[in-house]
């Protein structure tokens, strides 16, 4: 049984928690790789089935490990190297590296367009668009929280489209954007409102990078602008100018 400080000032799972992200960072328990069971890690700390969960939660908060219902609990992947380019494709990226691609949906809605959006899909002012902001996720964890917006004329239904296609670029061929490429992209940095760390499962003191991003069809009409708040910890970008 491994020794912990237990009358000392800092928590048994946070003690826990941090012996195991050493494990990891050492390549003890290497990427992709399952953790030992909740009894197996009872039995090494000699601590109870709860604080054991409190320590696996807190791994999972920041993004080291995610746990599968029924499988157990496996070490994250690691750093995604995400690719900026003119045809930059969200799951594509994360397929060439061996993540999963995922997501949940938290808003979909039509909203007046803001100044911003409006100049941006070069509408005007007060023009419908819908507005979808949602979780995209690697092997189950979260690394992209991001605001979409879309001309409401141009794609009407289009939450019903989204439902019947797998990728975003399927269903833009729906309409008829059989092909698109990225105008522009702005990437910033800052740290994270409490809402966002949440959402993101992050610390609120790990950075955050922003993106804003404008596509356009073959004709070089604007489809959609977007703007993304990425977890800094999990992810770094590589822009391809090719």
């Amino acid at each position: 049984m491994e020794t912990i400080d237990r009358k000392g000032g800092s928590a048994l799972w946070h003690q826990i928690g941090e012996i195991l992200a050493a494990d990891i960072a050492a390549g003890i328990f290497g990427p992709g790789e399952k953790l030992p069971t909740e009894p197996d890690l009872m039995r090494r700390f000699g601590v109870s089935r709860f604080t054991v969960r409190q320590a696996l939660g807190h791994l999972e908060h920041r993004g080291l490990v995610r746990a599968e219902q029924g499988r157990g609990t496996f070490v994250h992947k690691g750093v995604l190297d995400y690719s900026l380019s003119k045809r930059t494709r969200f799951s594509k990226n994360l397929i060439e590296q061996g993540f999963e691609p995922g997501g949940e949906l938290l808003v979909h809605e039509i909203v007046p367009a803001g100044d911003r959006v409006a100049a941006y899909l070069k509408l005007a002012a007060g023009a419908s668009v819908i507005h979808r902001r949602g979780v995209m996720t690697a092997d189950g964890v979260p690394i992209e929280l991001g605001d979409s917006y879309y001309p409401a004329d141009r794609f009407p239904d289009f939450d019903k489209a989204r439902l019947q296609y797998q990728t975003i670029s399927a269903a833009l061929a729906s309409y008829g954007v059989t092909d698109y490429e990225r105008l522009s992209t702005e990437i910033e940095a800052r740290m994270p409102t409490a809402e966002e760390a949440r959402l993101l499962r992050q610390p609120k003191s790990a950075p955050l990078l922003i993106t804003r991003k404008l596509d356009a069809d073959v004709n070089g009409v604007p489809i959609t602008y977007s703007e993304s708040m990425w977890s800094a910890e999990r992810i770094t970008f590589n822009v391809d100018l090719r």
